[in-house]
């Protein structure tokens, strides 16, 4: 990008999205960037990447876009889009009183705006294709980090090429020196694991009572839909079931990528029962799915196909000194249930790295408003890289922390809103109310939760904040007139609106 070259070496632990995209980012400012990651290169054929079993799809909103977009290479973000898959909203599965199997279409944003269905590790491809492309990069796999020492700024890998070393013995150990570590390796992160020998960091880990285990189903040649799609491919389709669901996500070729959530005590129940009343408990949580996947096949898949934990990852400060940063899942790992794990992470990246251009001359400081740095500006030598950083790199924790821990808290009330609120009369009236006043009166700046988060940059901090202000406010209209009454007020509201702008 004709960026001058930078001081820095930078190395990054972890080559899936997050990790790449902040890769991108380093050598676009010139840094000398070197990539580590556990695994094989996923873009070798016949590589599984670890913890998952085929593919994961994945719902890229605003934040997420935004981050790869801000990256630069406007024709990399074309060759991703030309991979995804709009989703306009959900599709809500359910059966009638009388039997009937329903389907109700739930839009996600009133202006029509989508979401788009990615499969994980094609993104996590043309991201490592980039890098692979630039002289400033080297990309190495199978390599283990063992150690870390963040004051001296020196870490160990173990180099697995050969495969893993027999028992009692080790694979062969190098030192790499770094001038800033940049640590994207996930839930179990080994960077996280070796900063906190360093900076004392708050930490919890929660598992939340779901597993979830994945599904495919099937094109079918027959079907209405292009690509042989069964059901709709531009929806996020959603059987809901109190304390369980079941979901699928348009993927390329026609296939569906179905998730199952629930409780374990469900779980436990469907792996010791018998065939007939396996497919009997589905039929009667989740109507309809045996029709797109056939019996025995959904049979086959649940006992062949993984049954994992979700976990709830919240730390802070996400650095330490100047040396190291911590970004995705290593910070904030959080239950799927928003599709904001990825985007989150993504918009981690544009945030990072933001915040430390910001760090270079006292108007940027001043316009991003380094809030944590205000009072230790005579202490810090701004004219050094090292003070620089380590001031950019706190300032980052201080922004990205809360907003981390919001999003996180999100998505944990959204696996009720998913499984049940969906088909409630006051989730409904409140969406048709805040998408009507978003519509027609903007002005006003109600919008729904869902579009804060998926179709904004907003803060998600912020994000909770305003969406309980509006909640506040119709939670009285409700309690003081009635649901009925605030429904008619917002069919005549409605009617109004679009009258007064024919």
């Amino acid at each position: 990008m004709g960026r001058p070259r930078s001081w820095r070496k930078t190395v990054v632990v972890g080559a899936g999205p997050v990790g790449s995209l902040a890769a991108l980012y380093a050598a676009n400012r010139g840094d000398e960037v070197e990539v580590y990651d556990l695994r094989a290169d996923l873009r070798d054929t016949g590589v599984t990447p670890l913890n998952f079993t085929k593919s994961i799809n994945l719902a890229l909103s605003e934040r997420g876009i935004n981050a790869l977009r801000s990256a630069g290479y406007e024709p990399m973000l074309e060759e991703i889009f030309e991979t995804t898959i709009p989703m306009y909203g959900r599709m809500i599965h359910t059966k009638a009183i009388a039997g009937a199997l329903k389907e109700e279409a739930q839009a996600y944003d009133v202006h029509g705006r989508f979401q788009r269905s990615i499969d994980r590790n094609e993104l996590n491809r043309r991201l490592l294709d980039k890098l692979a492309t630039m002289p400033n990069v080297k990309l190495f796999f199978q390599q283990k980090m063992t150690g870390g020492d963040f004051r001296a700024k020196k870490a160990w890998f173990e180099d697995l090429t050969s495969g893993r070393p027999a028992p009692g013995k080790r694979a062969p150990e190098y030192e790499v020196g770094f001038d800033l570590m940049i640590g994207a390796d996930g839930a179990h992160s080994a960077v996280r694991y070796h900063m906190m020998k360093f900076s004392r960091v708050d930490f919890s880990q929660e598992y939340i009572d779901c597993l979830w285990s994945e599904f495919t189903m099937l094109p079918n040649p027959n079907s209405n839909y292009s690509d042989g799609f069964q059901i709709s491919p531009h929806h996020l389709h959603i059987w809901p079931a109190g304390s369980h669901m079941f979901i699928a996500l348009p993927s390329q070729g026609g296939n569906f990528v179905c998730t199952l959530f629930g409780t374990t005590s469900l779980f436990s129940r469907l792996e010791t029962a018998n065939d007939d009343t396996f497919l009997k408990t589905f039929d009667d949580l989740f109507p309809g799915v045996t029709t797109f996947i056939p019996p025995q096949e959904l049979l086959r898949q649940f006992r062949s196909n993984p049954h994992l934990p979700l976990i709830n990852i919240k730390c802070t400060p996400h650095h330490f000194s100047s040396s190291v940063v911590i970004l995705g899942d290593a910070a904030n790992a959080m239950v799927p249930f928003y599709g904001q794990g990825m985007n989150a992470g993504l918009e981690s990246v544009r945030v990072l790295f933001e915040t430390i251009d910001s760090a270079k001359d006292a108007q940027s400081r001043q316009e991003a408003g380094f809030s944590a740095q205000a009072h230790l500006d005579e202490q810090i030598d701004w004219h050094d890289p090292e003070h620089c950083l380590a001031a950019a790199l706190r300032e980052y924790t201080h922004v990205r922390t809360p907003d981390a821990h919001a999003i996180a808290n999100l998505a944990l009330g959204n696996y009720a809103e998913m499984r049940s609120g969906v088909v409630s009369r006051r989730y409904k009236l409140r969406k048709y109310i805040e998408e009507t006043l978003h519509k027609w009166l903007p002005g006003l700046g109600w919008k729904t939760q869902y579009t804060r988060v998926s179709f904004d940059n907003e803060r998600y901090s912020e994000v909770i904040k305003n969406a309980r202000k509006q909640g506040k406010v119709l939670d009285a209209m409700f309690n003081v007139v009635g649901i009925g009454a605030v429904g008619s007020v917002a069919f005549w509201l409605w009617k109004y609106t679009r009258v007064g702008r024919r």
